[in-house]
């Protein structure tokens, strides 16, 4: 039987949508009335379709592709709609012939978008050329790259029905998904819901409150929430003092997961979580201070990358903190010129209010160590302007003392698809927060701004502790969208800790 497919738009990155996301799900074939999604690597490879969609249907379609200027390029869409049984909607995405996973996981992230779009109940993924192994991560970037924040959208329309992976080991690509990365990339999407939250609905005392409820019922769990009290009797008097002009007080919050050998050394990543900062009496100007809700995202990725490992059972040992505060310029707030002593002892002058990151780190850092005795820390914070200047939005900055940390570190990102570039820690950064009033400075230390940052959190760590800090200012928000990352909160570092901790132990 002759049909006609009609070419509905070709388009390459960027569509968007303000919808839920289907249903994941893997099958050994597509079903009659399916819309589908192909990997095309050429024109040639359309031929894959003729077993499913019949020789006629695939006559048809190559007659409408030829009709475009469609080229299967790398992430090149294009959608064919018929009105004509039983495959009337299929839609093509180029990828090359040496894809990795994190490729797959764009091809993934297309296709979620697709599928966001389609009017059918149930949309096929087929990819002829893909193990079971790459189907896995299509289906991961199909979730995070389907992603949107519809919480305040009052005209929101739920999208339902499914979105099934064609594969020929369909069980166990099913049961490799359920048990590791479905858990990971509803993580990275809690954390970009708590990036897009305003600051007043989430604060300090609210973020302990989500993340409580994403570990209720989770096996080797364990938690402990430092309030105002309990820190001022262990001397936090640095994240006290960033919290010191709000009337929502500052947290701790401490997560310790155990599903590694007993009484190993874990891991403990510490996040930056200013859930909102206005500067303080350092105050922001107005222009973009609205994105400072973010300015807890170091917070969230540690928590949520945990939160991945927890719920997927890994064998691991791992410890987030969330050092929580909300830096604002009340009657009570502290002033540029102030000195507050932290946790370790050591004292800080208060050169500017707006550089509290690192402040609430310095604290967290040194607990870490104290309780912990930490394999590693990582700290993850979106600490510096500067970062984002030196190196734009592809890639978040890497510091550390160690040649092979900064391996591990890179090497995870690399598979992740989160770009980590090494940035200086030079013995002369260390000179420029010395004080002459305290032990260090937290300001007015001269480029560049985010090595001295990075300095200022490593004074607070012992020199044998291995350690990295991970500034992740110019990469957490994207004004552009991505495959796997739409525009707007990017749930960044979530998935190469995530890696990370699971190569490391």
């Amino acid at each position: 039987m002759m049909r006609a497919f009609y070419l509905v738009l070709i388009f390459f990155i960027g569509l968007s949508s303000a919808h839920a996301q289907r249903a994941v799900d893997f099958s050994a074939a597509p079903s009659s009335g399916d819309a589908l999604i192909v990997a095309v690597q050429s024109d040639d490879s359309l031929d894959n379709l003729g077993a499913v969609i019949g020789a006629d249907a695939l006559a048809d379609l190559r007659r409408a592709v030829a009709a475009t200027d469609y080229e299967a390029k790398a992430g090149a869409t294009a959608s064919f709609i018929s009105g004509a049984e039983p495959y009337g909607e299929i839609h093509l995405i180029g990828v090359t012939e040496d894809m990795r996973a994190r490729d797959w996981e764009d091809f993934g992230g297309r296709a979620g978008l697709l599928a966001k779009e389609s009017k059918a109940p149930r949309v096929s993924v087929m990819a002829p050329d893909a193990g079971a192994a790459d189907t896995v991560s299509a289906a991961f970037g199909a979730i995070i790259g389907a992603y949107s924040f519809d919480r305040y959208h009052t005209d929101a329309t739920p999208v339902t029905g499914s979105l099934v992976f064609v594969t020929d080991n369909a069980i166990a690509a099913r049961a490799s998904f359920n048990g590791e990365r479905r858990h990971v990339a509803n993580a990275v999407n809690w954390v970009r819901d708590m990036q897009s939250e305003p600051a007043n609905i989430l604060y300090p005392q609210e973020f302990v409150r989500r993340a409580r409820g994403e570990f209720s019922g989770v096996a080797n769990i364990s938690i402990n929430v430092l309030d105002v009290r309990a820190m001022e009797r262990l001397g936090m008097g640095a994240i006290l003092g960033v919290g010191k002009g709000s009337v929502r007080p500052p947290r701790m919050m401490i997560v310790r997961y155990s599903g590694g050998v007993s009484g190993a050394a874990p891991i403990v990543l510490a996040g930056k979580g200013i859930t909102f900062d206005t500067g303080g009496i350092s105050i922001k100007g107005n222009d973009g201070m609205w994105a400072m809700k973010a300015d807890m995202t170091g917070a969230a990725a540690v928590m949520g990358a945990t939160i991945g490992l927890a719920r997927s059972r890994a064998p691991v040992n791992v410890v987030a903190i969330a050092a929580l505060a909300e830096n604002m310029p009340g009657g009570n707030a502290q002033r540029p010129g102030d000195v507050v002593t932290t946790m370790s002892g050591k004292t800080i002058e208060i050169m500017s209010t707006d550089a509290e990151g690192r402040l609430v780190l310095s604290d967290a850092v040194h607990y870490a160590q104290q309780e912990f005795n930490p394999s590693l820390l990582v700290d993850v914070a979106t600490l510096t302007g500067s970062v984002g200047r030196a190196l734009g939005d592809e890639y978040a900055g890497l510091f550390t003392r160690d040649d092979d940390i900064a391996d591990r570190l890179r090497a995870a990102g690399d598979v992740a698809g989160e770009d980590l570039w090494r940035l200086p820690l030079h013995p002369n950064h260390v000179k420029q927060i010395s004080s002459v009033i305290a032990d260090v400075k937290n300001g007015s230390t001269g480029a560049p701004g985010a090595s001295t940052g990075a300095a200022f959190i490593g004074a607070f760590v012992d020199e044998e502790t291995p350690w990295a800090h991970l500034d992740i200012a110019g990469v957490d928000w994207r004004e552009d969208p991505q495959p796997t990352v739409p525009k707007g909160a990017s749930g960044f570092s979530v998935r190469l800790l995530d890696r990370l901790v699971r190569d490391s132990q």
